[in-house]
C-alpha cells in the first residue's frame, strides 16, 4: 500500500528528464482540466520525442511523482510548467521550484477497471441539501477527464451546474491481462471504467442512485495508506489483529452483520511500555480511517472541579454519535473517540480514598455510553495506557473495551522500519554516510522502544553537528560538511540506553576479571548453563527455566551469571543486585522485584539475574530472621510462567544453599549448579596464567608447592598483592606462596 497522494511508481519514461520551473495557473477554468500547461514552443518539443507522439508526462519532485496529460498555453513562459493548486499541494511543490519532466509511455495494464472517488463541495455550507445522482457525476467525470491518468489521493475540481465539487481519487484497480484486476496507485480513465462515488464524511453533499454510498465499509481505511510514511513502524502484526477484531465486520453491509447476529466491536485498549507508539497511533489514526475526525482527549482533561461536570464531559464526547444514530441508523458514519492515559479516569471503582466518588461516577458514565440501555453501534472507543492493571475490570469485558492489544517493544524487522522512518530525511538531503547500515543498527538495538530509537537518531545527529562547530568560528558552521556516520550511531547507542533492555554497565562491571575455566568441573557447569540458555531459546515446552548458582563467597557465581546473561544474546536482561535495594522496606522491595519480572514479560524472551538471594530476603543467622514477604515473592515469581509466546530464564546465586533448601526455595528451581573452589596447584597456575606478571617458572613453583583450596576471587586478589609487594630480584611465585601462607596462618589464629 502507498500513502495518500501521488507516490513513486515504476516509471516507463522515455528520453531524458528536463527541469521546468513551477508557475501558477491563473485561470480557474483551466484548473478544472487537470492538465499541465507549457509554452507553445516547449509543448511542441515535448509532444514528439524519439519520433513518437507523447500524450503523458511524468512530473517528479523529490520523492513524489505523478503522470498527467498536458497542453499548450500562450501565457506560459518558456522553461515554465503551470500547475493548479491541487497539483502543487499533492506534489508538495512551491512556486518557482524546479520539477523534472519526462515522457511516459503507458503499458497495457495502465487502464482503470474500477475507481472509487470521494466527493464534497469546494465550499461547504451548513444546511445544504444539494443532491446529485451518481450517474450525473460519472458523466461529468468522464467528460472532463477521459483518457487522463488518475492517481490515488489526487483531487480533481469539477463545475457541476455552477457548483464547484472536489473529487478525490480513493482507490484504483487496473485491468490485468492475466485475469482479474490489480490495485495500483494510478491508471487511465476509460469509458468502461466502473466508478463508485463516496460522500466525504465532513461534507453535506448527498449522492443517490447507481453505486453511490454514504458509508462504504470497504472504504473505512484511507486509500493506500502506508505505516512507514505515516511515521509508524514495527506494528504490522498488531494492526492486522486490530483490523480483524475491530474493522473486519464494518467492511460488510449492515444487513450482513445483523443477519450474523453480532455487533461491531466498540472498544479497543492499547497497552504496553512507554515509548512504544500508543500515543503516536492516536495522532495518526485520523489519516488511516475514512471516518469523522477522531475526538482525542487526554484522560485527566475529563476531570473537573465542579460536581457533575466530569460526567457531562463524557456525555459530550458521545453526543454527535447519538444524534447521527437517531437520524441515520445503520447508515451512520463511524465516530472514533480516543482516550490517552485512560487509566487516569478509569481506575478500579472503590480504589480511591477520596470522598467525592468522581472517579467511580466517570467509570459508570462511560459504561453506560458503551454498553448501556441505549447502545450505540456507530462508535469506536480507543483507550491507551501503560497501566492496564489499574483499569476497572468492568470496562475490559466484551461489549466495552473488549479488544486488548499489547503494543510491545518492536522486533528486529520493526526496528528496521523505525530507523528508516527517522533517517529518511537524512538520506533525502544527503546527510547520512553510505556506510550506515540500518539493519546493523536494528540488530544492535535490542529492546529499544520506538521513542528510544528516535533518541538514538537524534544523538547521532548531535555528534555529527558538533564536529562542524568551531569554537573560534561558532557563528559560521558549514552545513555542507555534515555527515552522520556509523561511528556516530555507535556512540549514540552507548549514550541512549533502553529502559527495558540489557543493564550492560553492571554486567561488564561484574565480569571485569573475565571468566577463567580453571577445571573440568567448572567447564561442565558452564556447559550446563549454556545448555539451559539454548533450551529456553528453542524449546516450546519450557517457556520458563530457573537455575541457582551455589558456592562459597568469591567463587565467581555473580560473574558467571552475568557471563551467561551476556552470552545469551536475549533482548531483555535484568540484573537485580542487593545493593540496589538498600534502605527499601520489604513491601517496596517485593514490588520492585515483581516489576522487574513484569518488564521481562513484555519481551519475547528475557533473562533475570537475582544475585545473592539470602541478602534479598535479609537473612540473619542471629535468631534466624528473614523477610517472608520478599521470600514468598521470589518463590512465586521463580515458578510463574510468562504469558503466551513469551519465554524467561531466571538465574539466582547464593552462598548458602542449605538455607534455601530449608526454606523450600530450591524446590521451585529447575536445577542447582555448585561452583567449585580452586584446589590443585595446576588449577591455581591456570588461573594465574591470566594475571600479568607470573612467568613460567613462577607458575611451576606454585603448581608444585600449592596446598589447600581458595575461591577464585580471593586468588586473584592474592596474586595482585604478591605482585605489589614483590621486590626486584624476588621470585613472584615464592612471594605469592608466602602471602598465601601468611593469610592461612592469620586465619587459623583468628579461628583459635
Amino acid at each position: 500500500m502507498r500513502s495518500t497522494g501521488p507516490t513513486p511508481s515504476a516509471p516507463r519514461s522515455t528520453g531524458p528528464k528536463k527541469p521546468f520551473k513551477c508557475a501558477k495557473l491563473e485561470s480557474s477554468k483551466l484548473a478544472y482540466t487537470n492538465l499541465l500547461y507549457f509554452s507553445p514552443a516547449d509543448t511542441k518539443t515535448l509532444r514528439i520525442q524519439g519520433g513518437r507522439e507523447v500524450r503523458y508526462l511524468q512530473v517528479e519532485c523529490d520523492a513524489l511523482s505523478a503522470v498527467l496529460s498536458f497542453d499548450e498555453l500562450a501565457q506560459c513562459q518558456s522553461g515554465e510548467v503551470m500547475l493548479n493548486g491541487f497539483h502543487r499541494s499533492s506534489l508538495n511543490v512551491s512556486l518557482n521550484q524546479p520539477v523534472n519532466i519526462c515522457a511516459y509511455q503507458p503499458a497495457d495494464n495502465d487502464y482503470l477497471e474500477k475507481i472509487q472517488i470521494r466527493v464534497k463541495f469546494a465550499a461547504e455550507k451548513k444546511g445544504s441539501d444539494k443532491s446529485y445522482k451518481s450517474e450525473q457525476l460519472e458523466d461529468i467525470l468522464k467528460k472532463n477527464f477521459l483518457n487522463q491518468f488518475l492517481t490515488s489521493g489526487w483531487t480533481l475540481a469539477c463545475d457541476v451546474a455552477g457548483v464547484a465539487l472536489l473529487m478525490t481519487v480513493q482507490t484504483c484497480s487496473c485491468l490485468d491481462l492475466s485475469g482479474g484486476s490489480a490495485v495500483t496507485p494510478a491508471g487511465i480513465l476509460i469509458k468502461n471504467t466502473q466508478v463508485t462515488f463516496v460522500k466525504a464524511p465532513e461534507s453535506t453533499i448527498k449522492i443517490t442512485g447507481g453505486a453511490a454510498t454514504t458509508n462504504t465499509g470497504s472504504m473505512i481505511f484511507g486509500p493506500n495508506f502506508n505505516f512507514e510514511q505515516m511515521g509508524i513502524g514495527g506494528l504490522d502484526k498488531e494492526f492486522a489483529s486490530i483490523f480483524r477484531r475491530a474493522f473486519a465486520s464494518r467492511v460488510f453491509p449492515a444487513e450482513v452483520v445483523m443477519n450474523l447476529g453480532i455487533r461491531h466491536v466498540k472498544g479497543i485498549l492499547l497497552h504496553g511500555p512507554p515509548g512504544t507508539g500508543k500515543t503516536l497511533i492516536a495522532r495518526k489514526i485520523g489519516k488511516m480511517l475514512n471516518a469523522r475526525e477522531p475526538k482525542i482527549v487526554n484522560g485527566p482533561e475529563i476531570l473537573n472541579k465542579y460536581v457533575g461536570q466530569s460526567e457531562e464531559n463524557i456525555r459530550a464526547l458521545f453526543a454527535d454519535a447519538e444524534k447521527e444514530e437517531k437520524e441515520k441508523g445503520p447508515d451512520s458514519e463511524l465516530h472514533i473517540i480516543i482516550f490517552d492515559e485512560v487509566d487516569a479516569i478509569c481506575k478500579e471503582r472503590g480504589s480511591t480514598s477520596g470522598g467525592t466518588g468522581v472517579g467511580d461516577s466517570i467509570v459508570n458514565q462511560l459504561l453506560a455510553k458503551l454498553d448501556g440501555v441505549d447502545q450505540l453501534n456507530n462508535i469506536l472507543v480507543i483507550g491507551m495506557t501503560n497501566r492496564k492493571d489499574m483499569i476497572d475490570e468492568a470496562l475490559l469485558r466484551p461489549g466495552r473495551l473488549e479488544v486488548h492489544m499489547e503494543i510491545g517493544l518492536p522486533d528486529e524487522a520493526g526496528r528496521v522500519q523505525i530507523f528508516n522512518i527517522h533517517t529518511t530525511p537524512m538520506k533525502l538531503h544527503n546527510y547520512m554516510d553510505p556506510t550506515v547500515d540500518v539493519k546493523e543498527l536494528a540488530a544492535m538495538s535490542k529492546n529499544y522502544s520506538g521513542a528510544e530509537i528516535e533518541g538514538v537518531v537524534k544523538s547521532a545527529a548531535s555528534f555529527a553537528l558538533n564536529r562542524q562547530v568551531d569554537a573560534k568560528k561558532i557563528d559560521k558552521p558549514d552545513p555542507t560538511k555534515i555527515k552522520v556516520t556509523r561511528d556516530d550511531f555507535l556512540r549514540a547507542l552507548n549514550e541512549v540506553k533502553p529502559a527495558f533492555g540489557v543493564t550492560e554497565d553492571k554486567l561488564q562491571k561484574s565480569i571485569k576479571n573475565g571468566i577463567i575455566p580453571f577445571s573440568a568441573d567448572f567447564q561442565s557447569i558452564m556447559a550446563a548453563g549454556t545448555s539451559v540458555i539454548k533450551q529456553v531459546e528453542v524449546s516450546t515446552k519450557t517457556p520458563l527455566m530457573s537455575i541457582v548458582l551455589s558456592g562459597r563467597p568469591g567463587c565467581g557465581k555473580t560473574a558467571l551469571a552475568c557471563r551467561f546473561a551476556i552470552d545469551s544474546g536475549f533482548p531483555f536482561v535484568k540484573c537485580l543486585f542487593p545493593e540496589d535495594f538498600i534502605a527499601y522496606s520489604e513491601s517496596v522491595r517485593a514490588t520492585k522485584i515483581q516489576k522487574a519480572f513484569m518488564d521481562a514479560y513484555k519481551s519475547e524472551i528475557g533473562l533475570i539475574v537475582v544475585d545473592d538471594i539470602e541478602r534479598f530476603i535479609e537473612y540473619s543467622p542471629l535468631g534466624q530472621r528473614y523477610s517472608n514477604v520478599v521470600l514468598q515473592t521470589l518463590l512465586v515469581l521463580f515458578k510463574t510462567h510468562p504469558p503466551k509466546d513469551r519465554r524467561l530464564l531466571v538465574i539466582g546465586t547464593t552462598s548458602n544453599s542449605g538455607l534455601l533448601e530449608a526454606l523450600g526455595f530450591l524446590d521451585s528451581c529447575d536445577s542447582v549448579l555448585n561452583l567449585p573452589s580452586v584446589k590443585s596447584g595446576q588449577e591455581v597456575a591456570t588461573v594465574l596464567q591470566q594475571v600479568q606478571g607470573f612467568n613460567r617458572d613462577d607458575l611451576a613453583v606454585i603448581a608444585r608447592e600449592w596446598q589447600g583450596s581458595i575461591e577464585i576471587k580471593k586468588l586473584i586478589t592474592l596474586a595482585e598483592m604478591a605482585l605489589a609487594s614483590c621486590g626486584r630480584g624476588d621470585s613472584v611465585g615464592k612471594v605469592f606462596l608466602n602471602v598465601y601462607k601468611a593469610g592461612m596462618i592469620a586465619r587459623r589464629r583468628q579461628d583459635d
